[in-house]
């Protein structure tokens, strides 16, 4: 149970960053006028919606960047303590 939850962490951490990207620029903008100026104010929303997903698509990038190795680190690291337990008890590999 605890490897499969510790998977289901790993997996699910470049969709919570991106989402948290995508929140975070949306909380921070007060106004569409100071993302693009006040001439294009009319026009801001989809330039916004544009920004916004650019910055989920590069949390979920992070994310992949963090978990990929991690996963890959933690699987080395059981793999190690099997083949230990292993060497420990006698058993043949």
């Amino acid at each position: 149970m605890r490897v499969v939850l510790r998977h289901l962490i790993i997996t699910a951490l470049p969709l919570a960053l991106g989402i948290a990207a995508g929140w975070g620029f949306a909380y921070t903008q007060e106004s569409c006028g100071r993302l693009v100026g006040f001439a294009f104010a009319a026009k801001c929303h989809g330039v916004q919606l544009e920004w916004q997903v650019a910055f989920q698509t590069m949390g979920a990038l992070v994310g992949y960047l963090i978990a990929a190795p991690l996963g890959a680190w933690l699987e080395l690291r059981s793999r190690r303590a099997v083949q230990g337990a292993d060497l420990q008890t006698g058993a043949p590999s």
